[in-house]
């Protein structure tokens, strides 16, 4: 079973455990994954590409890992609040919250999918 998702570029690896990802954003060519802890760090793949190589590497995390929107890819274990209205979506690990926006259909389908899976 694997844990761990590697980004591999030909100047470096980067190794992290799936469930250290919090969230990971869309920064045009490039996508930043925020770690527990705060950390962010920089890759230089497309969120797409990304997320296929977590469906390819982690099928186990693949329920897991969801799409909100064209720029985010979130850890549904860190998911604190939905707030519609707001736009807003907090995640949190043990140390820090992490506040985000999104659009009203976005997050309806999230908190949809989440009160199915109850």
């Amino acid at each position: 079973m694997h844990t761990h998702l590697i980004i591999s570029t030909s100047n470096e690896l980067l190794r992290v455990a799936a469930a250290h990802i919090i969230y990971i954003s869309s920064d045009g060519n490039y996508s930043n994954l925020l770690m527990s802890g705060g950390e962010i760090k920089m890759v230089t793949f497309q969120l797409g590409q990304i997320e296929e190589m977590i469906h390819k590497q982690l099928p186990e995390y693949k329920a897991t890992f969801v799409r909100i929107g064209r720029s985010l890819i979130i850890n549904l274990n860190h998911v604190y609040q939905i707030n519609i209205s707001r736009q807003s979506l907090v995640l949190q690990d043990r140390d820090s919250t992490y506040t985000l926006s999104a659009s009203k259909e976005a997050l309806k389908a999230l908190k949809e999918f989440i009160e199915k899976s109850i």
